[in-house]
């Protein structure tokens, strides 16, 4: 199982962390040892001073496939959930600067939370669907799937491009503007149209 993940797919994100507009998408991944489940606690790292929350739809691969057209894409996923992003933003910039990969602020342990999945047919358009972070219970990211600069089926179709896509991987498909600090102590809780899919502590 690996996680793939898609950088700066909002506009509104963009423009805060002052990058550049992608002319395609940004892809980056995350070791399986970056999954927190079932509400499981994140333990603030000892390296970094500065880790955001992003949060995300995600989408977990239900067969395999490669060279996929985008317009098979939707037969590739038949779940989708929230998850987080975690990142070491002080890392993140030591190492841009460098013009170095982002892997140590973006992979380490702990560092993508995810909910449970459910049923992509529970929705009626994953092209127009509503998501929030609450950071102890004041809302602090608000998006839209609408939003996103490349949907959920052209990312699935770009990717398996360069990889294999394989059942059950994961795809972090991008977050919106309101990434923020977070300190221990924190209770983060995410929700897709309204209903609360994850909750869990900083320690």
């Amino acid at each position: 199982m690996k996680i793939i993940a898609i950088g700066r797919n909002y506009a509104e994100h963009i423009k805060e962390l002052n990058n550049e507009r992608p002319e395609e998408p940004v892809i980056f991944t995350k070791p399986e040892t970056a999954i927190l489940k079932d509400g499981e606690p994140f333990y603030y790292p000892d390296y970094s001073q500065d880790i955001h929350h992003e949060v995300e739809i995600i989408v977990k691969i239900s067969k395999m496939g490669k060279n996929i057209e985008e317009k098979f894409a939707h037969k590739y996923y038949e779940e989708i959930g929230i998850g987080i992003d975690f990142t070491a933003r002080d890392i993140q910039s030591k190492l841009k600067a460098k013009g170095l990969p982002w892997d140590l602020a973006k992979g380490f342990n702990g560092s993508a939370p995810i909910s449970a999945f459910v049923p992509k047919s529970k929705f009626t358009d994953l092209t127009d669907l509503n998501f929030h972070l609450d950071v102890n219970g004041a809302l602090r990211q608000e998006g839209n799937t609408s939003m996103m600069l490349f949907p959920i089926d052209t990312i699935i179709a770009f990717i398996s491009k360069y990889f294999t896509l394989k059942t059950g991987d994961i795809i972090f498909t991008g977050t919106p503007a309101g990434v923020a600090s977070v300190k221990v102590g924190d209770t983060l809780t995410a929700f897709i149209e309204n209903e609360k899919m994850l909750e869990f502590e900083v320690k």
